[in-house]
C-alpha cells in the first residue's frame, strides 16, 4: 500500500510511545477524508494507539500552518500531518496559496522542532487527485508512516524515553566527562578553548 514512490519505509516502525497530530481541512472534504483514513491505516500499522491520535480540522489549507504551530507549541504531539488538498484554478489563487501554505508547514516545523508532515496534494485536476488519494497509491498512507518515523528520530535525537542520546543514527554518543573523572587530564594538560 502507499503511493507510487522512490520512497520506502522500514518494516519495523514502532510507534507505541508516538502522539500524532491530524489537522485536516474541510475544504475539499471528500478527498481529504480519503488522505486522513490512509494516514491512520498507517499509523495502526505502526502501532500507534488510538488514544494516542489527535485530529482536529480547519477551513482550509491556508490555516494548516497557523493550526500545526498551535498544536506543536501545546507539546502535546510528536509529530503533525497536516493534510489537505489543492486544486488549480482559473486564477493566481492556487500558486500563491500552495506557496505560503509549504512555506508556513516547513517553518513550523524548523521553528518548534517538531516534525509536520506535508501533506497537502498540491493538483491540476481533479483526476490527479482521485488518482492520489485513493487504493494502493492514497498519499495519506504514507504521510502516516513518516509522522512515526520522523517522530521516532526526534525522539532519539533528543533522548526522550532513553537512558542516553544515541546519536541520531551518526554514531554513539560520548559522555562529557566531567572534573571527578579519574581519566581526566591534570589542569596544566588541558588545552584552551575559546577566548
Amino acid at each position: 500500500m502507499g503511493a507510487e514512490s522512490e520512497v520506502s519505509f522500514s518494516n519495523d516502525l514502532d510507534g507505541t510511545s508516538v502522539r500524532v497530530g491530524i489537522i485536516r481541512t474541510r475544504w475539499n472534504d471528500k478527498d481529504v477524508t480519503r488522505l486522513v483514513a490512509g494516514a491512520r491505516t498507517a499509523l495502526s500499522e505502526c502501532k500507534v494507539l488510538d488514544a494516542n491520535v489527535f485530529e482536529t480540522e480547519v477551513p482550509g489549507s491556508f490555516e494548516l500552518p497557523y493550526a500545526a504551530k498551535l498544536l506543536a507549541l501545546s507539546g502535546t504531539v510528536d509529530a503533525i500531518i497536516c493534510a489537505g488538498v489543492l486544486v488549480k484554478g482559473d486564477t493566481m489563487h492556487f500558486e500563491y496559496i500552495s506557496d505560503a501554505v509549504s512555506k508556513g508547514i516547513m517553518n513550523v516545523g524548523i521553528n518548534t522542532n517538531v516534525p509536520i508532515v506535508f501533506g497537502v496534494l498540491t493538483c491540476l485536476t481533479d483526476d490527479q487527485v482521485k488518482a492520489r488519494s485513493t487504493g494502493d497509491s492514497n498519499h495519506g498512507y504514507d504521510w502516516g508512516k513518516t509522522a512515526v518515523e520522523m517522530a521516532l528520530l526526534k525522539n532519539q535525537a533528543m533522548g526522550v524515553g532513553m537512558n542516553k542520546a544515541t546519536g541520531m543514527g551518526f554514531g554513539e554518543t560520548q559522555p562529557v566527562k566531567d572534573a571527578t573523572d579519574t581519566d581526566t587530564p591534570s589542569t596544566d594538560e588541558k588545552k584552551r578553548v575559546g577566548f
